[in-house]
């Protein structure tokens, strides 16, 4: 009587904390999630502040597309690098398979 005590007791005391850090992963996320859409407003005011900059030098709308251009050649780098890292990701977890099939053997033969 006195495992199954302590089992509810530490099975009470694992959901706390498994609550307690689901909560601060929740609220950290929201501030990463903030974070990120200030990050795309400073983005896009930065963009219209460079493009009425442009402005005083060339006309209004190709200093528009001189910015939106720039911003298509930067995806487009992004794009293709992103792409070809991601091309040399493995999807198997090969470390783990060698593994599994080490203990395998060892099952069918053991050695000690």
């Amino acid at each position: 009587m006195k495992t199954s005590r302590n089992w509810c007791a530490r099975s009470a005391l694992a959901k706390a904390e498994v609550k307690e850090s689901a909560t601060r992963a929740g609220k950290a996320a929201g501030m990463l999630a903030g974070s990120g859409y200030a990050g795309h407003l400073a983005l896009l005011m930065g963009s219209l502040a460079a493009v009425f900059g442009l402005a005083h030098v060339v006309d209004l709308a190709w200093a528009a597309l001189i910015v939106t251009g720039f911003w298509a050649l930067l995806a487009a780098v992004l794009f293709v690098v992103g792409r070809k890292r991601l091309k040399t990701v493995g999807v198997k977890p090969e470390r783990t398979v060698e593994t599994l099939k080490e203990d395998t053997r060892w099952a069918r033969n053991p050695t000690s």
